[in-house]
C-alpha cells in the first residue's frame, strides 16, 4: 500500500462513510487534535515510562485510536464499524485509574507548573493537548451529533494524565513544581 494516495490534494480528505470534507472542517480538526494527543502520550512513553505509565499510555492511545475513528465516521454509518467504540464504562476504568494512583501523592495545596522530570513534563504537555482535543469535540458537538459520553472521557482522560504526571514526578524522587504567585508591591 502506498503512503501517498494523492485524494487530498484538493485540500480535502474523506470519512468514513463516503463523505468528502476539508481539511479544516471541524469534525478534522477534532480527529486530528486526538491524534496528536496520542503522538504525546507516545512521547511520553519514549521518554522513559516506567511499566505501569507504559501500560496505562499504550490503554489510553488504543482507546484514543477509537474515539479517533469514531468522531472520523459520519455519524449515520457509525453503526457500521466493527469496532467497540468508546462506552460509558471506559470513563469509569478511567475514574478507577485515577483513584488507584492518587493514593500514594500528597494532596495538592498549590498549583503545580508543568515541567520537573522529562516524562511528567511530556505527561503535562499530554494533558494540555487533551484540553484542547476536548474543547474541538465540544465545537464539534455544537454543529453535529457526538456522543456525549466522548466529552466526558476526555475531560476524566486530561484529569487522570495530571494524576499521571504528579506520580511521574514522585515515583522518581522529586517534588511538583510548585507555583509561586508574584506578591502585590
Amino acid at each position: 500500500m502506498k503512503i501517498y494516495t494523492k485524494t487530498g490534494d484538493d485540500g480535502k480528505t474523506g470519512l468514513f462513510g463516503g463523505v468528502r470534507v476539508a481539511k479544516d472542517d471541524i469534525r478534522v480538526e477534532a480527529y486530528g487534535t486526538i491524534d496528536e494527543l496520542n503522538s504525546a502520550l507516545g512521547m511520553a512513553t519514549a521518554l522513559g515510562a516506567d511499566a505501569t505509565e507504559s501500560s496505562l499510555l499504550a490503554e489510553f492511545q488504543n482507546d484514543l485510536f477509537v474515539l479517533g475513528a469514531e468522531l472520523a465516521c459520519v455519524p449515520e454509518k457509525r453503526e457500521q464499524m466493527k469496532l467497540r467504540l468508546i462506552e460509558p464504562g471506559d470513563i469509569a476504568r478511567l475514574e478507577h485509574h485515577i483513584d488507584s494512583l492518587e493514593v500514594d501523592l500528597q494532596p495538592l495545596k498549590n498549583f503545580i507548573l508543568p515541567g520537573g522530570h522529562p516524562v511528567s513534563a511530556a505527561l503535562h504537555h499530554a494533558r494540555t493537548v487533551c484540553r484542547r482535543a476536548e474543547r474541538r469535540v465540544l465545537s464539534l458537538s455544537s454543529v453535529q451529533m457526538v456522543a456525549p459520553h466522548l466529552l466526558v472521557y476526555l475531560n476524566r482522560l486530561g484529569d487522570l494524565l495530571f494524576v499521571m504526571a504528579r506520580r511521574a514526578q514522585s515515583t522518581r524522587g522529586q517534588e511538583d513544581v510548585l507555583w509561586r504567585p508574584r506578591q502585590k508591591s
